[in-house]
Parts: C-alpha cells; sequence; structure tokens
C-alpha cells in the first residue's frame, strides 16, 4: 500500500500514516497530469522529493552501558575514570534534537563529568580503598542541549578503587606468650603471631624477622605466603632444665613500600614474643648416640669390650638401667652389665664371619620403664693370622707335548680370608717330596705369585696324561700358617705355536709328584679294594671249573653242565665267561679318576647277547690297553694274545680239548700262599687246597 496519496482534482498530496525521519528521511514519487476528457497527458511526468523534516522524537541512549571502571585510590582530583557515550537518532544538523549534555545523577561528590565529552572523573583527593572500595554512579544525557522539554537517557558506571601500599602493617598487641613443651621436635612451628595490614595482595606482604632476645640462635622465623602469618620455629633442642623461659623481638614490615606514602610513616611493626618451656618426662640420654669400640677376633668369651653411659636428664634423675636390642644382635655376640653399662663378649668373635657389629644399646628409666633411650656401639673387630693362604682359583693348567725346558706353563695367585696390617706376603714353594721332580720347578716371583716352569720337554699323553703337582703356600704371618695345593698338569697336543689341539680327558695312570695324607688314604683304599676283588674273583673262578671236574673213565661228552646264562653249549661249557677274564682294571674302574679314562678307550657293554660281538670287543679293547699301559704287569698268559691258538701257553680254549690240561694245570697250581695270609684267608684257602689225587676240596 502506498504511504502517499495525490488528489485528482487538486493535486494536494497527502500521507496516508505517520511518517517516521528516522526509518527513512526521504521518499520519490512520479506524477502525471492528463486531460480528463481525452485521457492524454498534458506535460511529462514530473518526480517529487519528499524530505522528512525531523522533530525532537528519540531519547539519548548508551549503547556500551552499562559501565565498570577501576581507579586507584587516593588517586588525584579530576583523575579519569572512564568516558560514556551516548547517542540520538535525530537529526543533528536540524535544530537541537540530537545535541546532548552529560550529568551525574548519582556519585557526588566523588566524581563528576565533563558535560559535552562525558568523561567521568575523580572529585575528590582522599578516595580510601580500606573505607569504600565500590562506587556506582548513574550518568544522565539529555538532548536538547538539557533545555526543559529535552528527552533524556541513563546509564550506570560501577567504579572500583584498586588498592595502593598506604597502610603499613601493624600487630594486634605489642606482646604474646606462648607455652612450648621441652619435648618438642626441632623444625616444628612453636608459635604464630600476624600483623595486620588493611591493605591486600603484594602490598599486603610482609617479612618477619627476630630482632633480638634471649631466644634468637635458639628459634627462628618465617611468613606463612598463604596466610602472611609469622611462624616461630625451633632451631635447637629445649631443656627445661637448662633454661625454662625465652624472649623474642619479632618486626613485621612490608615487603613492597610506595614512597608517596612514606610521609605516613614507617612501614612496619614490633612485638615482644615470651616463649616459655614447659617441662616433660624425657627419656635417657647417652653421652654419645654412636660409640665407637675395637676388639680382636682372639679375644676369649667374657672379654670387657667398652662401656656406655646414660642418665635421665630430667630433675628426678632416675637410675638408669642397660640392654642389648636383640634384634641388632640376633647371634648374641655380646652382652652388657644392666647397671654399669659395660659391654662383653658372650662368643667367640670371627673377623671373617663378621667385621663390624653394629648393636644398639637401650637405656630404660627404672623408675617409669616407658621412657627409653638408645644408642648405637660399633664394634670393630681386628683380624689375626688364622687362616691359611690357597689357590687364588682353581687352576687348569696343561702342557704340551712339544714343550722347551724352563718354560713357563702358569703363573699362581693366592688368597687369604685374614687381612694383615702390612698386606699379604705369600711364599710359595713345592714340598719336599715334589722338590726332586724331574718335570717341574717352582719360582717365587717375590710378587705374591709363582711361576711353575717346565725341567724337561717331551712330554707324552700316553706315558703321564696328569701330572699332580703340590705347592705349599705360606702367609708369612705371625704365627706363619700354611697349605698344601695340588696344581693338576694335564699333558695335550699342541700346535707349533702352542695352542692345544686336544688333551687327555682321562688316563690310566696319574704321576703324582707328592701326596698329602688325604690322597695317600685315597690310594691306600683303592689299593685294599682291589685286593679284595682280586680274592673275589679268584674264588668264582674256581667254583665255575668245579662241575667240571669229572672221573677219567667218564666221557667229556657226558657231562650234564646246568647254567642260567645265554651263550656257549655243551660242547663248550667253560670258557666262554668272558667276565672271568675281564682285566681288573676293567671292573674296578671306582678306585681311579673317571677324568682319567683314555678318551679312545670305549666302555665294554655288559650284555652277553652276541658271543661274537662280544669276544671281539674285548680281543679290541685288551689291545687299546695293551697299546696305551706298557708298566702294568700281566695278570694271566693271555694278556698278550688277541687269538686263540696251540701256540698259547693255555692251548685252546674249547671245553672239548681243554678239559685235560685244566686239570693239569690246576693240579700244579699252589696255593699255600694263601695260608700266609693270616686268619681271614683261611677258609679260601681250604677252599683252593689241593688234595693229592687230583681232586680239589670244597
Amino acid at each position: 500500500m502506498s504511504i502517499f496519496t495525490i488528489d485528482e482534482n487538486t493535486g494536494d498530496i497527502h500521507a496516508t500514516k505517520r511518517l517516521d525521519r528516522e526509518q527513512q528521511a526521504y521518499y520519490t514519487l512520479r506524477a502525471q497530469a492528463r486531460d480528463r476528457n481525452t485521457n492524454l497527458l498534458v506535460e511529462p511526468e514530473s518526480q517529487f522529493i519528499i524530505k522528512v523534516q525531523d522533530i525532537n522524537d528519540n531519547e539519548p541512549k548508551f549503547l556500551d552501558g552499562p559501565y565498570a571502571a577501576r581507579v586507584s585510590e587516593q588517586s588525584p582530583v579530576g583523575t579519569s575514570v572512564v568516558t560514556v557515550v551516548a547517542t540520538d537518532a535525530d537529526d543533528p544538523t536540524y535544530g537541537n534534537s540530537a545535541r546532548l549534555v552529560y550529568s551525574i545523577l548519582q556519585g557526588q561528590p566523588y566524581f563528576s563529568v565533563e558535560p559535552t565529552t562525558g568523561v567521568v572523573r575523580t572529585a575528590l583527593p582522599d578516595l580510601d580503598r580500606e573505607l569504600q572500595d565500590r562506587y556506582l554512579l548513574v550518568v544522565q544525557a539529555k538532548d536538547m542541549v538539557g533545555q526543559m522539554g529535552g528527552l533524556s537517557g541513563t546509564t550506570s558506571v560501577t567504579v572500583t578503587l584498586t588498592d595502593v601500599n598506604d597502610n603499613p602493617p601493624r600487630f594486634p598487641r605489642k606482646s604474646y606468650q606462648f607455652s612450648v613443651p621441652e619435648s618438642v621436635l626441632v623444625s616444628a612451628v612453636v608459635a604464630k603471631i600476624k600483623a595486620l595490614d588493611l591493605d591486600v595482595g603484594p602490598n599486603a606482604e610482609m617479612d618477619y624477622r627476630i630482632l633480638d632476645g634471649d631466644g634468637l640462635g635458639t628459634f627462628r622465623i618465617l611468613t606463612d605466603p598463604n596466610t602472611q602469618e609469622g611462624l616461630v620455629i625451633l632451631h635447637k633442642t629445649l631443656d627445661f632444665e637448662t633454661k625454662s623461659s625465652y624472649t623474642l623481638r619479632v618486626e613485621a614490615s612490608n615487603r613492597y613500600v610506595d614512597t608517596r606514602f612514606l610521609s605516613v610513616g614507617l612501614f612496619s611493626d614490633v612485638a615482644t614474643v615470651h616463649l616459655l618451656v614447659e617441662n616433660v618426662d624425657e627419656p635417657p640420654v647417652f653421652s654419645s648416640s654412636v660409640s665407637r669400640m675395637v676388639i680382636s677376633e682372639a679375644a676369649a668369651v667374657g672379654t670387657d669390650v667398652g662401656s656406655v653411659s646414660a642418665k635421665d636428664p630430667d630433675t628426678t634423675n632416675s637410675p638408669v638401667r642397660y640392654s642389648i636390642d636383640r634384634r641388632s644382635d640376633v647371634d648374641r655376640y655380646f652382652t652388657i652389665d644392666s647397671h654399669s653399662g659395660l659391654i662383653r663378649t658372650d662368643r667367640p668373635l670371627d673377623r671373617e664371619i663378621v667385621t663390624l657389629h653394629n648393636i644398639t644399646v637401650v637405656a630404660t628409666e627404672s623408675l617409669d620403664p616407658s621412657q627409653v633411650g638408645k644408642a648405637v656401639v660399633l664394634v670393630s673387630v681386628t683380624d689375626i693370622n688364622d687362616n691359611a693362604p690357597s689357590f687364588a682359583i682353581e687352576y687348569q693348567t696343561f702342557v704340551c707335548e712339544n714343550t722347551k725346558p724352563g718354560q713357563v706353563i702358569e703363573t699362581l695367585s693366592a688368597v687369604d680370608r685374614d687381612e694383615p696390617e702390612n698386606g699379604h706376603h705369600f711364599l710359595f714353594s713345592l714340598t719336599t717330596e715334589a722338590a726332586g721332580n724331574l718335570n717341574f720347578t717352582l719360582r717365587d716371583n717375590k710378587d705374591n705369585t709363582a711361576s711353575i716352569l717346565t725341567l724337561r720337554g717331551g712330554f707324552l699323553q700316553w706315558d703321564w696324561p696328569v701330572h699332580l703337582l703340590p705347592v705349599v703356600i705360606s702367609d708369612g704371618g705371625s704365627p706363619s700358617l700354611s697349605s698344601t695345593n695340588t696344581l693338576s698338569v694335564t699333558v695335550c697336543d699342541c700346535d707349533l705355536d702352542g695352542h692345544r689341539r686336544s688333551c687327555s680327558k682321562g688316563a690310566s695312570q696319574l704321576l703324582v709328584v707328592g701326596l698329602s695324607t688325604a690322597a695317600t688314604a685315597a690310594v691306600l683304599t683303592c689299593i685294599l679294594t682291589l685286593l679284595g676283588v682280586v680274592m673275589v674273583t679268584l674264588a668264582i673262578r674256581h667254583r665255575r671249573r668245579e662241575p667240571l671236574m669229572v672221573d677219567d673213565e667218564r666221557d667229556v661228552r657226558e657231562n650234564i653242565v646246568c647254567y642260567d646264562d645265554e651263550g656257549g653249549g655243551e660242547e663248550d661249557t667253560e670258557a666262554f665267561d668272558m667276565f672271568a677274564l675281564r682285566h681288573l682294571n676293567q671292573t674296578n674302574q671306582t678306585c681311579r679318576d673317571p677324568d682319567l679314562h683314555p678318551p679312545g678307550l670305549p666302555r665294554t657293554p655288559e650284555s652277553r647277547t652276541d658271543k661274537n660281538q662280544l669276544f671281539q670287543e674285548f680281543i679290541r679293547d685288551r689291545l687299546q690297553e695293551a697299546d696305551l699301559d706298557l708298566t702294568l704287569p700281566p695278570y694271566d698268559s693271555l694278556e698278550t694274545y688277541a687269538f686263540e691258538g696251540s701256540g698259547s701257553a693255555a692251548e685252546s680254549l674249547s671245553s672239548l680239548n681243554s678239559l685235560d690240561s685244566l686239570k693239569l694245570l690246576e693240579s700244579e697250581q699252589n696255593y699255600d700262599f694263601l695260608r700266609e695270609w693270616g686268619p681271614r684267608f683261611k677258609k679260601l684257602a681250604d677252599l683252593y687246597e689241593h688234595q693229592e689225587g687230583g681232586g680239589v676240596t670244597s
């Protein structure tokens, strides 16, 4: 719908509704005149511009309000706080409808506003935040230059006063008094004081310090950063019996001072603090919290070690009783006299087991057993020469077959559990029995080491695979202690550079250059065991021959043989007991070091399932043993033969042909030597005693 209409008769233009200049200040209209009769244009179309004339119909408005501002307290008069701005929608170019004037309706006399600019300023010089820290202002803007009939608008301004350090700290009281138990721990807070400062934030931060007083060295003071309190802290232990009260003069001062307000006075204050020490029943106190004592490990049981002393610090001076905390002396090496505090040994000491004993001694008041004091006693055990030296390690020494005389094959060192004051001085030597051997010698290097040198070359593995060299090590102490240590030297096959290619893992012999008592006993035990095995073997062999002893008139083939094992047959009833033919060295390996068994000599299987294989293995074993061991004497004539034949002293092994020969051999055998061995062998002699007529008694 059009806002304007035109009277077609008169040409008057009328507005159909209220116009608002603030919404649209100009309108453009087009009009034309026509002949009423002919409806033809009388003149060309005309354009009209209608300008809306302003009236004062809009009040001023603060578009940014309400306002919030901050200003320092104690600011000079006229200090700018904030600028307020109002706008008027009326036409500023027409009349006074948009000309504004500012004024304060609320907030006087503390603040003022410039009428034309809207700048809010302080109006008083002594605005004090501590009295009032916030102000609410109401500012008005009025058009028509503030004249009657003008329209107005208002806004609020909140002004907050910021703090400045214009107030010094002050103690509420000039004197404080506190009670402190004498048992309080060092570094504990014993008192709190606080000076008041009306300022806030950094302006209220304070530092406390002790100016003087008899407690200057016993106490110190710090500032709590959160509460700004002065914390009085104990710096040294208190003793009611020594001093029962202390006095301190404490100063509190601002950390940051505004020089503009120094005229007010010093920004500090002083107060007196009285500290009264309360008496507390205290535990016994040792003269020393840690005592050090020394005793020799040779000291007899009951020897005095040292004494400790403790007393009751209270005025009652209760008697003290001493004891040892057994948790610190579980093995009960020490005892203590409950009255005198004298510590004694209660069992033998050994420095090599425990060098330093750390025990806790307890002192208890006899009148009040709950009051207990403790002290540490460190007992050092001094050394005596009670341990013999020994090899530092278990040596694995070898010598090459192609070695030369004078070559060092091992360097020995020793260890001793004792610790002499001047260090160890070991002496090395060979035993008297070993000193004359032709294979090795020992050279003491005079630096707690010794060298083993060869005296010859041409060592052979099959000759003596392992040499045992007894070495005596003396510690040179007072009294001097020594021990004999056996060095095992293995003969190895080496290349030209002396690098080992193979060594004897086992051997049938050991060259014992010198034996200790224990080694000699072991050798004798093996010899006796071998001797017993010889006797048992002879008895078993004789019993196996017994069923074959038949009358001469009877044919051998008529003999009935009973046996429980496989092998053999009716034509071979005697010779195939391979275990009876085995060398004694093979059946008694328990008396020899298993590491000395020749690596090339396989063990004989215990099974008798295959006659031919068993016999072949027996022959091969005996041949290898004979090749490796030329010094052992043969046990029978079969020692040197690997096959059966007429050339053997035992003739054929077949029972068909050898029965008569066996009878002849047994008839010629003399067992009288068994009776010479004593009563223990009487039964064995009776079993093998030869009877006239070729018979054998049983």
